[in-house]
């Protein structure tokens, strides 16, 4: 069966840190794009990191205190994130968008919960 999965998410005081992973079952990352977005309460979809190959992007909220890294060995995307704020507070999805073969593959995780409050 195909999918992603995430895991690392839960309750983390404003300052702190966490680090999401996402794994895919049924395929490798292999000509995949892999992002990270997430969606708080009452507001929509938003992307928050993306790595293709060996480059990235960020949305300007988290510049500078997320990171997002790819483990070939592993097949697994990590997301850290450092210097959390409430306002990261969200339920964050990975996805992973192929391309060359694998194009017209777009793959979506359940999603794990981030909240942050003291």
């Amino acid at each position: 069966q195909v999918q992603l999965v995430e895991s690392g998410g839960g309750l983390v005081q404003p300052g702190g840190s966490l680090r999401l992973s996402c794994a895919p079952s049924g395929f490798t990352f292999d000509n995949y794009a892999v992002s990270w977005y997430r969606q708080a309460p009452g507001k929509e979809r938003e992307l928050v990191a993306a790595i293709t190959g060996v480059s990235t992007n960020y949305a300007d909220s988290v510049k500078g205190r997320f990171t997002i890294s790819r483990d070939s060995t592993k097949n697994t995307v990590y997301l850290q994130m450092n210097s959390l704020k409430p306002e990261d507070t969200a339920v964050y999805y990975c996805n992973a968008r192929g391309y060359l073969w694998a194009s017209g593959n777009n793959y979506w995780g359940r999603g794990t919960q981030v909240t942050v409050s003291s």
